[in-house]
């Protein structure tokens, strides 16, 4: 059934601007940052660990569990599933659930990184419990344009490519008043650092840190103004 005007804010916690760089200062820097401003705004997002980020930062993973966001999956160490076999990709899965449920029992969200995930892994993620996948695009083929049912899970489109949260306000503002609801934003907490320096393309510079917070929580209160609930992913799933 419509869900009306709600809207997610998700994030894929992963390193730095994979596979271009191997530091890891979204973690140190970024996710404390996202995680104070949204405690600010009074809003619950979605957080998709890697496995590995979750294995090698504890702490955090703990406070976004603690401070009542939803842990989900994105895989165990940026893999690009549609690139492994079955039975490797099925083995990492379940190595990246057991280390996220080890935080919390309520791991039922999955995104595929690089948003490639091959069919034949929605059974896998149904056996291991999971409810939602968020691996397709509306801006990718094949061109998803609302959530649907695959078997158990429910498949969730995200609405727009993370470099668009940090575009001129101005010039995000007309794509977002485009954008039918439910709508899914998702970025990575290493957008939120300072990269302008970074040796990489320049969508992963280009206004990157503390302009790109400001952007985050302007979003945020438009999306109110506009008058839409900020759900997770699994609260969205509940209206499905």
């Amino acid at each position: 059934m419509p869900a009306g005007k709600v809207a997610v804010i998700s994030f894929d916690v992963e390193q730095d601007c994979p596979p271009y760089l191997s530091t890891t200062k979204g973690m140190e820097e970024g996710l404390p940052r996202l995680l104070d401003l949204l405690a600010e705004k009074h809003v619950k997002a979605t957080f998709l660990f890697t496995g590995d980020m979750a294995r090698r930062y504890p702490g955090l993973a703990r406070r976004v569990v603690e401070e009542g966001h939803e842990l989900g999956c994105h895989g165990l160490t940026h893999e690009r599933f549609d690139k492994l076999q079955r039975a490797e990709a099925e083995r990492r899965l379940e190595k990246a659930t057991a280390i996220l449920r080890s935080y919390t029992d309520n791991v039922v969200s999955f995104r595929a990184p690089n948003l490639q995930r091959p069919r034949w892994l929605l059974p896998v993620l149904a056996k291991l419990g999971y409810q939602v996948d968020s691996s397709s695009a509306r801006y990718k083929p094949p061109f998803t344009r609302r959530p649907g049912r695959a078997g158990e899970l429910l498949v969730v489109p995200v609405s727009v490519t993370s470099s668009v949260l940090r575009l001129p306000w101005r010039l995000q503002a007309i794509i977002h008043r485009r954008l039918a609801p439910p709508r899914v934003y998702f970025s990575h907490p290493w957008e939120y650092v300072d990269m302008s320096r970074a040796g990489v393309r320049l969508d992963c510079r280009f206004n990157t840190g503390e302009k790109a917070l400001e952007l985050l929580s302007r979003l945020i209160d438009s999306l109110r103004a506009e008058g839409y609930r900020l759900l997770t992913l699994a609260e969205l799933a509940d209206l499905y």
